[in-house]
């Protein structure tokens, strides 16, 4: 097992609320009213735990690792995450590019095999400055995003939140 240098348990403990909420729902079936005298349906959460562990692939259905680590931002957000190979070489990915199936504890980064060749990878001893604007920019631009993207999104709907009264 990989040596867990990003975070510590408390922020892992305090992360798994925010994998929680971040994590994309799981198909659901059509909501039916509650009954009289019973619950009615709530949605299911997500921890880290659920995600460690899971298998990443790409187009073709080929699988390229296994998600072994979380970078969260300094306000508790998912930023990325680690996947480690069959070589034991480790990978970033953005939270917002991969897609789960949370059933089948797999993720797919939609990307084809010439490109996922140009992702930078790194081992445990070399770990990348995940924040730097130059590695955000060129990891983001290898799978298609903008850094930033979602976040001004969260930024403009906090505002409006705010100007609630």
């Amino acid at each position: 097992m990989l040596k867990r240098s990003l975070f510590t348990g408390s922020v892992l403990a305090a992360g798994m609320g925010i994998l929680a909420a971040q994590a994309p729902p799981p198909p659901a079936a059509p909501a039916t009213p509650a009954q009289p005298g019973q619950p009615a349906a709530t949605t299911k959460s997500y921890r880290a735990k659920d995600l460690l562990g899971t298998r990443m692939n790409i187009e073709g259905n080929t699988n390229v690792g296994t998600v072994d680590d979380i970078v969260f931002s300094d306000d508790g957000v998912i930023q990325y995450l680690i996947v480690t190979t069959a070589d034991r070489k480790l990978f970033t990915v953005p939270w917002e590019a991969a897609k789960f199936d949370w059933a089948q504890r797999t993720a797919v980064i939609n990307i084809t095999p010439d490109r996922f060749r140009t992702i930078p990878t790194y081992t445990i001893e070399t770990y990348p400055q995940f924040y730097t604007p130059t590695y955000r920019t060129e990891i983001y631009r290898v799978y298609g995003l903008t850094p930033g993207q979602e976040r001004r999104l969260d930024r403009r709907l906090d505002r409006r939140e705010d100007r609630r009264p």
